[in-house]
């Protein structure tokens, strides 16, 4: 009997240290299925609801030991709250992801379970468009920038977009891809948009021969091009003022290496004197006469080189 009672023991401090590290790996909360897995049963379940052990978050979903939760445990309980294969989706993925500042929770399912304090989308989610992040299943960057696409207004789309292409997370192949897949949403043509432009045109000239022609239009000094300085190959330059002009090499394909190392040497540049400023094909395109002025403006206030 004694023996019986020390193994039974041992299986119930199991039991517990399974619980607790099933809930310290989803944010403190559990789900009612996840609990009579790992061998608890209705009654015990209730029990510790009453004695405060539990505390219901949503409908079977329960928070382990507390009654507050931080937000990624508020996420999680939402996802476990919508059923199997749900995932965290729209401006909650968005938030997750470090895009956009976003608390109500919200979620796509197969099956649109009315849950309060949740919006819930019902829709099937594509594999490739599926991944987690400390443990919460939630859409990827791609079908998250859609699916804003869908329920946000387009200041909230570009910047959560502008905020994916800074954190190096845009992938050209997958945006492309779940465009595809989202044949008929009304999130297409403002995603396009942005994808557009910031993909430079593969058809335009070298940026060093379009500044050449701006300059040629609004009566600027013409720039050296191709010419290095302090070992380094620039597109533009003004020798008497000490100013260059670069193409900006962090482009939509996400080249977050080179994107570092140019910053690091215009940093150099500057330090030993020299005036850098970065140009897109986008901006000579939009708005030459803008660009035009600024350079104008630095010319004018520009040192002469020792």
């Amino acid at each position: 009997m004694g023996t019986q009672g020390t193994a039974r023991r041992g299986a119930l401090a199991r039991r517990e240290r399974a619980l607790a590290a099933l809930a310290g790996r989803q944010h403190g909360v559990l789900s009612r299925r996840q609990i009579l897995a790992l061998g608890l049963g209705p009654r015990t379940i209730r029990r510790r609801v009453e004695a405060g052990r539990f505390h219901a978050l949503h409908r079977e979903v329960y928070a382990l030991g507390r009654s507050d939760v931080d937000q990624p445990g508020e996420w999680m309980a939402a996802v476990l709250a919508c059923g199997d294969e749900a995932l965290l989706s729209h401006r909650s993925a968005a938030a997750l992801w470090g895009l956009i500042k976003w608390s109500t929770p919200e979620v796509t399912a197969l099956q649109g379970r009315k849950r309060p304090g949740v919006v819930v989308h019902e829709c099937g989610i594509h594999r490739d468009e599926q991944t987690a992040i400390d443990g919460i299943p939630v859409t990827t960057v791609a079908r998250t920038l859609l699916d804003v696409a869908e329920v946000g207004d387009e200041q909230t789309l570009a910047r959560a977009f502008e905020e994916a292409d800074r954190l190096g997370l845009l992938e050209i192949g997958a945006l492309e891809e779940v465009y595809a897949r989202g044949r008929g949403r009304r999130g297409l043509k403002p995603l396009r948009r942005l994808m557009d432009d910031a993909r430079p045109p593969r058809t335009e000239s070298p940026l060093e021969d379009r500044v050449v022609r701006l300059c040629e239009k609004y009566g600027l000094p013409t720039p050296d091009t191709n010419v290095h300085v302090l070992g380094r190959e620039v597109d533009a330059f003004w020798p008497d003022q000490k100013l260059m002009v670069e193409a900006d090499s962090f482009e939509f394909h996400g080249h977050r290496a080179a994107f570092e190392r140019d910053r690091a040497r215009d940093a150099e540049m500057q330090a030993a004197g020299y005036t850098v400023i970065r140009l897109t094909h986008r901006r000579l395109t939009r708005e030459p006469a803008k660009v035009a002025a600024q350079l104008r403006h630095l010319l004018q206030r520009g040192r002469a080189a020792p």
